[in-house]
């Protein structure tokens, strides 16, 4: 491991840029995907076609082209948006890190649009009779007794989702960001040593996704804590 002498540092601040990338796609990812079941769910004919188109386009569109379409229709967009109000405006871009953030948050959103809409199918009808029974508003209902169920159910998928995220990650090099697969590029342009360089990205991957694996199982055994096992 002579070859990754002076690298160290630099794969280390590269994983802390993929677990933040990881974790605000994350949260932008669980927005996307509740905002969809539920117009999936929704009586509105409108709502339920532009979730429906959501999920078939991001569902069938490469993720690197995603990606790519992020980061320079957004440029095109936010520069053409300038320039009605200076034109001495030339360009006009969002960071890499919060182009790649959404672009792979909308991505897999879009298939815990389906996830989140078959669990929230799957709540027991009757415990949502019960709560209406005790007088609970919808509000209510749907915090205290539709996303618990709901989560439950939505948890083992959601797991896959997340190691989808963190593997989408690597994607966000192509435009830039200054993440372990653009380290290790910059790395073996040097070294003249990929399998080297890049076998150690490959572990790293798999660490992230070894501690999601592992999150997600004690997630899951939380949330049937009280689910009673048949004999």
């Amino acid at each position: 491991m002579d070859a990754m002498t002076g690298w160290w540092d630099d794969y280390f601040w590269a994983s802390i840029t993929v677990a933040e990338v990881f974790v605000c796609s994350l949260f932008f990812m669980v927005i996307f995907g509740l905002l969809g079941a539920s117009a999936k769910l929704s009586s509105n004919a409108v709502a339920r076609s532009l979730a429906n188109t959501y999920t078939v386009f991001f569902r069938g569109t490469p993720e690197i082209l995603v990606v790519l379409l992020m980061y320079f229709g957004s440029a095109v967009t936010l520069t053409a948006i300038a320039q009605l109000f200076d034109s001495s405006i030339r360009f006009v871009d969002i960071p890499p890190f919060w182009a790649g953030t959404i672009a792979i948050a909308l991505v897999v959103g879009s298939y815990a649009t389906e996830t989140f809409r078959g669990a929230f199918s799957g709540v027991n009808p009757g415990s949502i009779e019960a709560a209406r029974a005790l007088g609970m508003s919808n509000t209510q209902t749907l915090f205290y007794v539709r996303i618990p169920e709901m989560w439950r159910l939505a948890l083992p998928p959601f797991g896959n989702h997340m190691l989808s995220l963190i593997k989408d990650t690597a994607l966000i090099s192509i435009i830039g960001l200054n993440e372990m697969l653009f380290v290790a590029k910059q790395a073996t342009s040097t070294t003249g040593k990929p399998f080297t360089m890049y076998i150690v990205v490959g572990v790293i991957y798999l660490g992230f996704s070894t501690i999601i694996t592992l999150a997600t199982m004690l997630l899951e055994r939380f949330a049937n804590r009280h689910v009673r096992r048949a004999p």
